[in-house]
């Protein structure tokens, strides 16, 4: 008995180029496939940067409001402080500076100028005056050096913005609940009387033989 060995027919030409053409089809599928996907990857990325972008800007907002809200809120509380220093400092100003041969009657709270042609401005916490010699009390809850070189050049400009007291004798003075020493030795250098409360009194911690600057 003989074995029947059956093949397969030679391809064809035609055979081969259906076959070069479906493998390039399915390259083709292929390949738009994966720009789909590239572009869907590419539109999912930007979509979130997008998002990043905006949640960004929205945390700067409102890290900047609540950077006002907290400057606000504090500027609000150092105010307070202030009038309340103010307030503990001012009935005895007159007093102490009477006992340092300084014969000021009158005080007045928070007076300021503003002379537009001169280019000056300020506001003086606490003056004290009489016929011929006046002070000028800067007021803090806790003194700086900054507040000292500040006032410094409040002294420059108080007699060109209140020139009717030109003719009087100007001092300076500081005062604050806390006064750092190396603050309070820089105002007295500037020539300045230094007040700060010692114990339930306020007292000026200037040494008898202070001699002040006066402008």
């Amino acid at each position: 008995m003989s074995n029947i060995i059956h093949t397969d027919p030679a391809p064809t030409l035609d055979d081969v180029w259906r076959l070069i053409r479906e493998t390039d089809r399915q390259l083709k599928e292929l390949s738009q496939e994966a720009d789909r996907r590239a572009q869907d990857a590419d539109r999912r990325f930007q979509e979130t940067e997008r998002l990043l972008r905006e949640q960004s800007r929205e945390t700067d907002r409102y890290l900047k409001q609540i950077s006002k809200e907290t400057d606000r809120k504090i500027a609000k509380l150092g105010n307070r402080l202030g009038e309340f220093v103010e307030g503990l400092i001012k009935p005895s100003v007159v007093h102490l500076f009477q006992e340092r041969g300084i014969p000021v009657h009158k005080i007045y709270s928070d007076i300021s100028a503003d002379d537009p042609q001169l280019g000056l401005a300020t506001q003086i916490d606490l003056f004290v005056v009489n016929k011929t010699v006046c002070a000028l009390i800067e007021v803090k809850s806790k003194l700086s050096i900054d507040d000292v070189n500040e006032h410094l050049e409040r002294m420059e400009k108080f007699k060109p913005l209140f020139p009717e007291y030109a003719d009087k004798i100007a001092y300076g003075a500081v005062a604050a609940m806390v006064i750092p020493d190396d603050v309070a030795k820089y105002a007295y250098r500037k020539g300045f009387f230094v007040l700060a409360q010692q114990g339930e009194m306020v007292a000026i911690l200037n040494d008898p033989n202070f001699k002040p600057v006066a402008w």
